[in-house]
């Protein structure tokens, strides 16, 4: 199998994640940047990072880097990367665009150079002057920043953080990618209490079961390559496999997740239910203020309101002291709040160990992360024989 260079697409903020996710899965050559890691693997590599990032949006096949100040020196260097090695005769092409930074500003025309320099390319292979583009979707994106170009296709088709299991949304959803993204930076573990006091429609506690039960959370959804040649079925079928195979349906977990809202809460059972973790999920309607538990240690995780309308601003302001005082009373926990709202630690009343910016869709947020002590270590006791 051929080395190739991918791409991991994230949201800022989180590219270490996506980088110990990757290595986890045994690509230790990365190389983290704003919103993308890069890495090398082989065409299984494609399907296994589709199939099992959780923190990612996109997988991306790299195809080419380089400067470009003209349109003209776009197009060649565009022209001369090896796009006959993976684009068929028969394939759709799209090409979409994005620029920063950068001489080449307008995105139409880069959009349409480059569509150009493939097409000269892929003449040279097939012999013809036009192509159909009825087959298999090759979307190749092209992006410049600071006036260099970089050239990729599109292996994932939809966002990875379409899992499949979330059909109805709430007013605010929190994307899956992210709330994967939470639970990873808090470093829970699957045998502590997990506690989400704003579920809504149910996207925490559903990504953390299916990290304690390490489900994949692209085993059961499709991906645009899937239709290639160089990723032929048996290779996602083997993949998928092994998927299964990895799965620990038989772990105890403790998540619960509640929230005030009636009609949210049935979607967050429904919600469940697709995702195969309704059995080890325990969600009701409860307000924030009735949190408690008999458990030592645990951990609160959540997306509380945020208050972007001034006219909401009184209202969350009450209810993020209010949270300071639930919270306080479980004093060996762990809490762990995004939110927008930059004085949020003044009303909560405490001081963060630890902020992390992370964006929410396009609203920048701040992860506030406060440390409960680590439970007691567990003696183990050895027997002398005599």
């Amino acid at each position: 199998m051929a080395k190739l260079n991918l791409m991991a697409t994230c949201l800022f903020g989180i590219e270490s994640i996506v980088a110990r996710e990757l290595k986890n899965l045994g690509y230790e050559d990365t190389h983290a940047e704003n919103g993308r890691v890069n890495f090398a693997g082989d065409e299984m590599a494609i399907c296994r990072s589709n199939i099992w990032l959780r923190t990612a949006e996109r997988v991306l096949l790299k195809i080419g880097e380089f400067k470009a100040l003209t349109f003209d020196e776009l197009f060649e260097k565009t022209k001369a990367l090896p796009w006959d090695e993976w684009i068929p005769e028969d394939a759709q092409f799209p090409v979409t665009g994005k620029t920063v930074s950068s001489q080449l500003a307008s995105i139409p025309d880069c959009q349409a150079i480059v569509k150009k320099a493939v097409v000269e390319k892929l003449k040279l292979r097939y012999k013809k002057d036009w192509f159909d583009e009825t087959g298999p979707v090759y979307k190749i994106e092209v992006g410049l920043l600071k006036d260099t170009a970089t050239l990729s296709i599109d292996t994932s088709g939809a966002g990875l953080h379409k899992r499949g299991y979330r059909k109805l949304v709430s007013a605010a959803p929190l994307k899956e990618t992210l709330a994967s993204a939470m639970i990873q930076v808090s470093r829970w573990r699957k045998d502590r209490v997990l506690i989400d006091p704003f579920c809504g429609s149910g996207t925490i506690p559903i990504e953390a079961a299916m990290i304690g039960l390490n489900i994949a959370p692209g085993i059961d959804r499709e991906f645009v390559a899937e239709t290639w040649s160089q990723t032929p079925p048996q290779m996602w079928q083997q993949t998928r496999n092994e998927a299964h195979d990895l799965k620990e349906m038989d772990n105890e977990l403790f998540i619960q997740g509640s929230d005030i809202n009636d009609e949210v809460m049935s979607l967050a059972r429904y919600h469940a239910k697709l995702a195969g973790v309704e059995q080890h999920i325990h969600l009701q309607r409860r307000d924030m203020r009735e949190i408690s538990s008999h458990k030592k240690y645990g951990f609160i995780i959540c997306n509380p309101p945020y208050g972007e309308r001034l006219n909401e601003k009184r209202e969350v302001e009450n209810l993020y002291n209010d949270m300071g005082k639930v919270f306080s009373a479980l004093d060996t926990w762990s809490y762990y709040v995004i939110t927008s709202y930059m004085d949020f630690e003044k009303v909560f009343g405490r001081k963060a160990n630890k902020k992390r910016k992370l964006y929410n869709g396009m609203i920048m947020c701040n992860y506030y992360q406060f440390f409960g002590p680590p439970p007691p270590r567990i003696k183990r006791t050895t027997s002398k024989s005599s």
